[in-house]
């Protein structure tokens, strides 16, 4: 009796061979993005101490509320499973003296965040990121530099409609006479506020305006705006941010409502938004975070960055009908039309493949007919059927399988490797 099938964690998903030359394009584009704009790549661990996120992200956010998996290892030591990289990268460049190699530090990651929430299109329990960080510069320039990359990286892929938000959420200074406002406002809306929400209101009333609860939102479209409060220095930055977008031609929309779900957010935040990919619309975000550092162990040190969740690229790049070519599919595969033609195909097949070509041969046993149907399966651009006349020969016919032209070649692998190379065509 057979086994019982077991399914993938529900909020997870596979990506299949089928789907994942999507994925390595996605990668490919955000790593040399990356790098044109002076960024190298840092890894971290997939797991941290519970303390660093509690500390980093806010006790009062969704994140750390609700959506961490967190567990006890068997050293009774609080460990979570990652919800979002910066605090990540914070905690890993403080921890080996990353910022004493020189400012700005400028890295980029690709890696695996973990959520407990409602799945849905584009966003998993398990989602994978790209995202940038920047520390050391605290002028307006270095906003409109991150910005710039997050806008060519989407533009690289073929991304066109979205709309960039842009907002200012002041320092800690300016904010202080903002949250007085916020808690004014909302305690006369008291009686409409969800449970979360009341709960944030003593603690950190900025919270409530990303509350997505449809009665607080409501609640929320009369609030004060935090653009009124913004001390001197931050409406200077902020404007400096914008002329910066300007000189290069970048659009932007100002949203006076715009927060971000992150507490160590200060001054600029923003968001490349769709409606094209349904309630869960942002493509990419991010903004400055000028206190996480200290916050986290080290010393005063500006920061700011994005992230940009794959699945949801993805989902944005087949809502605007972006093609990609499948260039995982062989050049050439090698068909046998006899047991003495396999003994030959082996040390052939691999020469190409040390030559930098990808070849296929059969492993089943199939016949000749079989062999050619399975190569049109799997999509080879070219294939040879070697037998006993072909060995004696040392001649065999290169078959272009889009056009069905044949063509003679010498059975050697300088010669095969001429002809399937993709700049000469049969």
């Amino acid at each position: 009796m057979a086994q019982q099938k077991i399914t993938a964690p529900r909020g997870t998903k596979d990506v299949l061979p089928s789907e994942v030359y999507k994925w390595h394009f996605v990668e490919s584009v955000a790593r040399e993005t990356a790098r044109r704009f002076g960024f190298s790549e840092i890894r971290f661990p997939t797991f941290e101490h519970t303390e660093l996120f509690h500390r980093g992200v806010g006790d009062t956010t969704d994140i750390v509320q609700k959506e961490m998996y967190t567990f006890e290892d068997r050293g009774g030591r609080s460990i979570t499973l990652r919800p979002e990289g910066t605090a990540s990268v914070v905690r890993a460049s403080v921890e080996s003296s990353l910022f004493r190699e020189g400012l700005p530090v400028k890295v980029y990651y690709i890696a695996a965040n973990f959520r407990y929430e409602k799945p849905q299109a584009g966003r998993l329990r398990e989602h994978h990121q790209f995202g940038v960080e920047c520390f050391g510069a605290a002028g307006p320039e270095a906003d409109a530099d991150i910005i710039a990359l997050a806008y060519t990286y989407l533009s690289t892929l073929g991304i066109k409609k979205t709309e960039l938000q842009l907002n200012s959420i002041g320092c800690p200074e300016c904010r202080k006479k903002y949250n007085e406002a916020l808690k004014a406002y909302f305690e006369a809306h008291r009686d409409g506020l969800c449970e979360t929400c009341l709960d944030r209101l003593g603690r950190n009333p900025l919270r409530l305006l990303d509350c997505k609860e449809e009665k607080c939102r409501e609640i929320n479209k009369d609030a004060p705006l935090l653009s009124d409060y913004l001390c001197q220095e931050c409406a200077e930055h902020f404007a400096g941010v914008k002329a910066a977008l300007d000189s290069v031609g970048i659009k932007y929309t100002e949203n006076p409502k715009l927060v971000r779900g992150l507490d160590y957010y200060t001054r600029t935040v923003f968001e490349f938004v769709s409606n094209a990919i349904g309630a869960q619309g942002t493509v990419l975000a991010g903004g400055r975070y000028d206190g996480l550092v200290e916050e986290l162990g080290g010393q005063p040190t500006p920061g700011l960055g994005f992230g940009s969740g794959i699945e949801r690229v993805l989902l944005q790049m087949e809502a605007e009908g972006v093609q990609l070519e499948d260039n995982s599919k062989p050049d050439l595969f090698i068909a046998a039309a006899d047991e003495e033609a396999r003994k030959a195909v082996g040390p052939l097949v691999l020469a190409l493949r040390a030559s930098g070509v990808a070849v296929e041969r059969d492993l089943m046993g199939r016949g000749v007919r079989a062999q050619m149907k399975y190569a049109s399966k799997i999509g080879a651009a070219y294939t040879i059927v070697i037998g006993t006349d072909e060995i004696e020969k040392g001649q065999v016919k290169i078959r272009d399988m889009e056009t069905g032209k044949e063509r003679e070649c010498p059975l050697d692998p300088y010669s095969i490797v001429a002809l399937v190379d993709n700049t000469i065509k049969i």
